[in-house]
């Protein structure tokens, strides 16, 4: 059983896509184990993608992600990473599979509807940032 971090980004929860992004994850096979809707503040948003501080999109990322509501889920399931990584598809939606949920719903490379853990680390301290261990049921 593994774990990883699902957002549902400010576009995808202004369109209503909520119910059709977890009912993918469910006939996958993964579990929602916790899931809550937040607004981010600039510094959440700042300190989750803080990796990519020094990158050009940076700024464009965190005001994107605090320009409305978002859906966070932890996620299990075997190989749940992937999974999870497969049905959102490529970043660039224009390079997304067809089928997967940014070749579906994705407005464009930075409104691509979704965000997945990469990793097992990484899906850890993702999870952390916005679970406690309680609310992971």
């Amino acid at each position: 059983m593994e774990r990883t971090l699902s957002i549902i980004k400010p576009d995808g929860v202004s369109r209503n896509l909520i119910g059709d992004i977890v009912s993918r994850f469910e006939k996958a096979g993964l579990r929602v184990a916790a899931m809550k809707k937040i607004q981010l503040t600039e510094k959440t948003a700042g300190d989750f993608y803080g990796v990519h501080r020094e990158r050009p999109f940076f700024k464009d990322l965190v005001s994107f992600m605090i320009s409305g509501p978002v859906v966070v889920m932890a996620l299990e399931g075997d190989n749940a990473i992937a999974k999870n990584r497969e049905l959102m598809g490529a970043t660039n939606p224009k390079e997304a599979a067809p089928g997967s949920i940014r070749a579906d719903f994705a407005e464009s490379i930075d409104a691509n509807t979704v965000h997945g853990s990469d990793g097992p680390d990484t899906a850890a301290e993702e999870i952390a940032f916005f679970f406690r261990p309680d609310e992971i049921l």
